[in-house]
């Protein structure tokens, strides 16, 4: 069974850095794009970023967020990270590491595995 699994949420100042984690088990990890989510309270889920398969290079960022995030993958470590830097109050939300046996990309509906979310609290 496919299991994706998030860590390094947390609370942080205004202008200070996170960086999330996620490790899939149950796939080929090497062979799946990669995305980040986020859904803030009464708001609907949204992309943040993506990276493609290894044979790929594509990624993918949202544009609020391009310039302070920064996805990566480690294939030998079956692990998807986001470095997020200069966070924002409006940057709070759960986020959600997806697995898509497709390729990445921006739409939710293109991811086939989704973990359980971390939290993200960004205070002004």
């Amino acid at each position: 069974q496919v299991q994706l699994v998030e860590s390094g949420g947390g609370l942080v100042q205004a202008g200070g850095s996170l960086q999330l984690s996620c490790t899939a088990s149950g796939l080929t990890f090497s062979s799946y794009g990669m995305g980040w989510f986020r859904q803030a309270p009464g708001k609907d889920r949204e992309f943040v970023a993506a990276a493609a398969s290894g044979s790929g290079t594509t990624i993918l960022y949202r544009d609020s967020v391009k310039g302070r995030f920064t996805i990566s993958r480690d294939n030998a470590k079956n692990t998807v990270y986001l470095q997020m830097n200069s966070l924002k109050p409006e940057d709070t939300a759960v986020y959600y590491c997806a697995a898509s046996a497709g390729w990445a990309s921006r739409w939710t509906n293109d991811y086939d595995y989704w973990g359980q979310g971390t939290q993200v609290t960004v205070s002004s």
